[in-house]
């Protein structure tokens, strides 16, 4: 009788278990306690900082820090949930602004996303998608450049060969052979537009609305700048609702954006030998030495002294950030102009030092 009942309890559980969850979606019990905002309207749960127990009179040395260094607008989100929002001068929460280079990091993701479908894969050779002669290069040799290399800056191409941001064959030149050398290179990232787009068979923008932008509740729009780069544009929250789609492994509240969780565990794990600092198209924290853009040189050490070891992020020029810290459960925004006239500012640890002084 007692074996009855139990087995009889499992098999309406199960029925229950299949009536609560859509096709599409799936139970992830690392998100329960996370905070997802609804997809359309302005509203989004706060999270008081002294409930959090964190240092609420260092928020206001943060805040003029952040102003100095011509700061526009800065989030911190806790368990998805915003703990602070601050605007800077005449820009609002409806402004928008450029992610410069932090948009690789979304664009990343939809590769992995259309790896997901099927529609292509990334030990593909990129000429299957740009066609034969989309470098400069002997066929032999451009042959062995794969989307995975330019996920990973590991293409091979002349990073010095004139214009960084030039796309057409003439301007990229062989320098080694793919997979041999780390450089950070716009051109052949760009391409990555193209690969996408050919493979899904729809604009990059349309591809990008459809796979991620209307699923989760983000605005904002690809435009190509005169130097041939893709570049997004969006408002501060659309940033840190891409980073809470980051720190949810790919799922938005229960929705599966990107099945492929080994590709984003790729994606925020060390991509080749060369920069340990590096995933795809992702910057790493706490590795034992990294590289930067415009040279060659080896630094030791974590990118970023004073932030946790797991924490990755998109990083743009002038110092757009999305931080993420999986073992803190945080997303931070930071968008502006320059933050100092020096090509690598040292904002990132100034930030944070200033950072720990607050989260507890």
């Amino acid at each position: 009788m007692e074996r009855s009942l139990i087995f009889l309890f499992l098999i309406l559980a199960a029925m229950l278990g299949d009536s609560c969850i859509k096709p599409d979606q799936q139970v992830d019990p690392k998100s329960e306690n996370l905070y997802f905002p609804p997809i359309s309207g302005d509203d989004w749960e706060k999270a008081s900082p002294n409930t959090l127990g964190w240092n609420t009179l260092a928020l206001d040395n943060l805040y003029s820090f952040l102003e100095s260094k011509n700061t526009k607008a800065f989030i911190i989100l806790k368990d998805g949930k915003i703990v602070t929002e601050k605007y800077f001068g005449t820009f609002k929460s409806d402004s928008w602004w450029y992610w410069a280079s932090a948009g690789k990091t979304l664009t990343a993701f939809l590769v992995g996303i259309a790896q997901s479908e099927g529609i292509l894969k990334i030990d593909d050779r990129g000429s299957k998608y740009l066609g034969q002669g989309w470098t400069s290069l002997p066929l032999e040799k451009e042959n062995l450049i794969t989307i995975k290399n330019q996920l990973s800056m590991t293409t091979g191409l002349d990073e010095g060969a004139g214009d960084v941001d030039c796309t057409l064959p003439a301007c990229l030149q062989y320098k080694a052979d793919a997979g041999t050398r780390w450089s950070y290179h716009n051109a052949p990232y760009t391409l990555l537009d193209q690969v996408v787009q050919k493979a899904s068979g729809q604009t990059y923008n349309n591809y990008f609305k459809q796979k991620i932008r209307d699923k989760i509740g983000m605005k904002g729009f690809w435009k190509k700048d005169p130097d041939a780069n893709n570049v997004f544009f969006s408002d501060a929250r659309s940033m840190a609702r891409f980073g809470l789609l980051m720190l949810n492994k790919g799922k938005w509240d229960g929705t599966v954006i990107l099945k492929d969780e080994a590709y984003l565990d790729a994606q925020t794990s060390t991509s080749q030998k060369f920069n340990l600092s590096y995933g795809y198209l992702t910057w790493l924290n706490g590795k034992s030495s990294y590289m930067l853009p415009q040279t060659q040189r080896i630094f030791p050490g974590a990118m970023i002294l004073n932030a946790p070891d797991d924490l990755y992020q998109a990083f743009g020029k002038n110092d757009q950030k999305i931080y993420v810290v999986p073992s803190q459960r945080l997303v931070i925004i930071r968008i502006g102009e320059k933050t100092s006239d020096a090509p690598f500012s040292g904002f990132d640890d100034e930030l944070w030092g200033k950072l720990k002084e607050i989260i507890k």
